[in-house]
């Protein structure tokens, strides 16, 4: 299934060692990874799961890291235009930090922090189209924006991007994107990390065993954030920072809602 527009499209780890994410993501989620030379320095890999495009990586750059960037995930999601989208996020308060751009034969991007602080991209697709396997085992299957200000968040995404929102009894926003079948992720009432914790996306895979995932995850060389935890009837959840301290959570199911 190709992604619809207004929704999650693509995911991006920018790291300190591409290489060391290759071997760790492999071990845990079951990515194979193949490398493209994207310049003179730059190498991007294209990581897949079961033969399908699933996340992509490279190597943070030195702007980056003299700006203190740290190791992190990057969604990105899907727009008819990148020009247009990206006039209007920044009419409605967005901070651009790339404006759109060309990546040849493969489309055209723009990267922004949303009024609240949290750093997400667009994407126009050219002959990449995205993913095609959100919710699958070893995929993206949800995004939470933690943000500072959660009202002003949904206001800004809802008057970007049309996303509407289900709000559950405990104040948390399901996102919608069009239809009630395309809940693609939340904002959370309040932001559950330590104070001073900068508003971002924080991204979701998808495995079949939460518990064993964050156990092997501890084994590779990561740090447990939260230890895997049924919430109720959402399924069992486990944030976790990577080797490197790029962080990201593992999502299963509940028995008979996969």
């Amino acid at each position: 299934m190709e992604p619809k527009v207004g929704s999650f499209c693509w995911l991006e780890l920018g790291t300190s060692d591409r290489n060391a994410a290759k071997k760790f993501y492999s071990s845990l989620l079951g990515w194979t990874g193949e490398d493209m030379p994207m310049g003179p320095d730059m190498t991007y890999t294209i990581f897949r799961v079961g033969g399908k495009d699933v996340c992509g990586a490279y190597e943070l750059m030195k702007d980056q890291i003299e700006a203190h960037v740290p190791p992190h995930f990057m969604p990105y999601i899907k727009v008819e235009s990148a020009d247009a989208s990206a006039a209007r996020a920044v009419q409605l308060g967005a901070q651009q930090m790339v404006p759109p751009s060309d990546i040849p034969n493969v489309g055209r991007f723009a990267v922004f922090q949303d009024p609240t602080g949290a750093h997400l991209s667009i994407f126009q697709p050219g002959q990449h189209r995205g993913f095609q396997n959100f919710g699958e085992v070893g995929a993206l299957c949800w995004a939470d924006l933690n943000s500072s200000n959660p009202e002003k968040a949904s206001k800004f995404y809802a008057d970007w991007l049309g996303w509407t929102y289900e709000t559950g009894k405990d104040g948390y926003r399901h996102i919608l994107n069009g239809s009630k079948e395309d809940m693609i992720g939340g904002i959370p009432p309040q932001m559950h990390a330590p104070p001073g914790t900068p508003s971002h996306w924080l991204s979701y895979f998808h495995v079949s065993d939460c518990k064993a995932a964050g156990a092997k995850a501890a084994e590779l060389g990561a740090s447990t954030i939260m230890p895997a935890t049924l919430m109720g009837d959402v399924g069992t959840i486990a944030v976790i920072a990577d080797p490197q301290g790029a962080v990201f959570a593992l999502y299963q199911a509940v028995p008979g809602q996969a």
